[in-house]
């Protein structure tokens, strides 16, 4: 323990929800740096401030920012905030973040995050992290917030430990609603079926999440995939009820949560950059392959995200 707040924290992959989490932390006091690698990014926040726009009210943050992980040192909490295809790459960039008893959380979306950090600093040293928390990079600088919705810390392995409250509690204590989960992975899988059901289809229509779901046919496609992905998630272990998967989405699509808000995925197509379709709809596929259940309204998506990027991606 220093003087200065504990933890320090360091964002690696400060997009999104990265930039709005790290912004978030260090406007509540905690010691925070961004890390991303677009320059333009980076040169506006440490000219501007990272600008936060929307929910919450628009302000600009005073906020650290490199391009570069190696001119730091170790740090208590590294987030870990890239697009997953990216995940091993970055983590390996940032080696010199990770001390003895530096802690990686990754509130990513699709499945498999963890374990690429895992494979780079050992899966012990890795928390997992749920957020139905919804953002977007408006330009290189600025980030618009769509609501104010809790996030979730804890182990992979079930049991709520004291590092996972610890950092709970700070975060919460900084402005950034969280809590210590003692059953981490159902949460995790209950945060993919929600992704499971807008991403791709916000990808493919380029639409919010209340505009699909006012439309009857399409409604049906989301749904659909998100019950093709329960089916998995029951085979996997963890079975869901009906009343909890009529929960996940209700913060998602509705205008007092996030319902205002098209999918990261939807961003990565109109910006013409790789999506994490793979991680998301794919790995809906590739589970249903392994247990023999059929996925065909996720093999549907996955083609059609790959047939919308195949116009940009040679």
């Amino acid at each position: 323990m220093t003087s200065k707040p504990w933890p320090r924290v360091a964002v690696l992959g400060a997009g999104a929800i990265g930039g709005l989490f790290g912004a978030m932390l260090r406007e509540g006091g905690l010691d925070v740096t961004l890390i991303d690698r677009k320059e333009s990014h980076v040169s506006s926040i440490r000219t501007n401030g990272l600008r936060i726009v929307g929910h919450g009210g628009d302000r600009a943050i005073s906020v650290p920012a490199t391009t570069e992980p190696a001119s730091m040192g170790p740090v208590d909490v590294v987030i870990v905030q890239t697009k997953a295809m990216d995940t091993i790459q970055a983590v390996r960039a940032g080696a010199g973040l990770f001390g003895p008893d530096t802690v990686a959380i990754s509130f990513q979306n699709g499945l498999g995050n963890e374990e690429n950090i895992g494979s780079v600093i050992g899966l012990e040293r890795v928390l997992g992290g749920v957020t139905a928390q919804g953002a977007t990079v408006v330009e290189p600088g600025v980030v618009r917030n769509f609501g104010n919705l809790p996030s979730y810390v804890g182990e992979l392995e079930p049991g709520l430990s004291e590092r996972a409250s610890r950092i709970a509690a700070a975060f919460s204590a900084a402005g950034l609603e969280t809590h210590a989960s003692g059953e981490l992975r159902r949460v995790m899988w209950k945060k993919f079926l929600a992704n499971v059901a807008l991403s791709a289809a916000s990808g493919v229509t380029n639409l919010t999440s209340q505009e699909m779901m006012a439309i009857p046919e399409l409604q049906a496609v989301c749904i659909g995939a998100m019950e093709e992905a329960a089916l998995v998630a029951g085979a996997e272990g963890i079975a869901l009820s009906n009343a909890e998967k009529q929960e996940i989405l209700a913060p998602l699509v509705s205008p007092d949560g996030t319902g205002a808000s098209k999918s990261s995925l939807c961003a990565d197509l109109l910006n013409e950059r790789p999506t994490e379709v793979d991680t998301i709809a794919g790995a809906v596929v590739r589970l249903g392959q392994t247990h023999g259940i059929p996925t065909p309204i996720n093999q549907t998506l996955v083609a059609a995200v790959k047939g919308k990027e195949s116009h940009y991606m040679k």
